[in-house]
């Protein structure tokens, strides 16, 4: 699916409500933090040689396929070339590679049309007349699902092993997600110098808005400190004031009530956006209604990859329903079976609550033994 991560619930609604958009992101693919011209690029070491995804604060990354050769071992994702030029940025001297298919999100955008550079450097083959030297790398560059790149190979772009290129690209950020995918294109060579160092490989990313502009102090008048200072309190103020009139209501205490009861629930469940959801359904259209119930109206959606689902939406008004929720989840969570209706997953955005199911084209059991009555 386009856009969904493996999480437990709370984090998911942590992940989508309570995290503050960023208009920059900068990972050091394969190597620890490193500063350079006054920008941090963040630590990107996490290493499994199997299929694997990670998770950081505002990004993402997912690799995925197999070595040819099963004596590779561990640490086989994160390369290191310490014999890179000195007068080549650090950045290049570590780089992260996958066996097929690697692919970068960042999420927690402000949406905006972004700058997107790509880093690469060429650092497990060699130059001269060895073997090594032979090693051919090809892959294609995806943004946001389009193919900007095909057959891209680091070496012969930039005239040599381990010497730096940039790629620049820009992308449009409509639902705070960017998604940069790496894809062997099944080309090149897959045994040179060793079998397993085929798969495409990346130093660093760089990801910014050119419109931000961050505030800065001037001697004419109030510091930028002193600003942030005024407008956080009057914020604080009125979250006061708001929060008071929502908790009185019952709003807040029902997502309170929420998250408490759903604190002892561990689940390995898919989070889905609002948008996601919306786009299958149709913006839940009626034509696209297929039931109700007391936890609320069940509508058929079709997902971007062509699964068909059955979307649950629990009313926002429904203490009742917000019970059923919180139990529905753990207790189909906790009973996978053939037999029995599967849970992909869920979205709590805004007052929304929607579970998300296997779509059963025949419907259930009960109406093929009792019929609609």
């Amino acid at each position: 699916w386009p856009f969904h991560f493996s999480c437990n619930f709370l984090q998911c609604l942590l992940l989508f409500h309570y995290t503050s958009a960023s208009h920059y992101l900068y990972i050091n693919c394969g190597g620890k933090v490193e500063t350079i011209d006054n920008i941090t690029y963040e630590s990107d070491v996490h290493d499994d040689q199997f299929s694997t995804f990670h998770r950081s604060t505002y990004w993402a990354f997912r690799g995925t396929g197999i070595f040819l050769d099963d004596s590779i071992t561990k640490g086989s994702l994160v390369r290191e070339n310490k014999q890179v030029a000195s007068s080549v940025s650090p950045l290049y001297i570590n780089a992260r590679l996958s066996h097929s298919s690697l692919t970068y999100y960042a999420f927690c955008l402000h949406n905006a049309t972004y700058n997107v550079s790509l880093h690469f450097a060429e650092i497990d083959f060699t130059d001269g007349k060895n073997y090594s030297s032979l090693g051919r790398r090809i892959f294609d560059v995806y943004i946001q699902g389009k193919r900007e790149v095909k057959d891209f190979n680091i070496k012969d772009e930039a005239g040599g092993v381990g010497k730096p290129i940039l790629k620049n690209f820009t992308a449009n950020v409509s639902d705070g997600t960017l998604e940069i995918r790496l894809q062997w294109a099944g080309k090149g060579t897959t045994s040179i110098p060793e079998r397993g160092v085929f798969g495409p490989l990346i130093s660093a990313i760089s990801i910014f808005d050119p419109a931000y502009k961050p505030r800065k102090g001037s001697g004419g008048g109030i510091s930028a400190a002193a600003e942030v200072g005024i407008v956080a309190a009057a914020i604080f103020a009125t979250f006061l004031i708001v929060g008071g009139i929502l908790w009185w209501s019952g709003c807040l205490r029902r997502r309170s009530t929420l998250e408490r009861d759903l604190k002892g629930i561990e689940l390995q469940t898919s989070c889905f956006t609002l948008r996601q959801i919306k786009d299958a359904t149709n913006n839940f259209d009626a034509a696209n209604k297929i039931g109700e119930g007391g936890f609320g109206p069940v509508y058929k959606g079709i997902l971007a990859d062509g699964t068909e689902i059955a979307v649950k939406q629990l009313s926002a008004r429904s203490k009742q329903g917000n019970r059923e929720f919180v139990t529905e989840i753990g207790m189909i969570s906790a009973l996978q079976h053939p037999h029995l209706v599967k849970l992909y997953g869920c979205c709590i955005e805004g007052n929304q609550l929607l579970l998300i199911y296997e779509y059963l084209e025949n419907n259930s059991l009960a109406r093929a033994l009792f019929g609609r009555s």
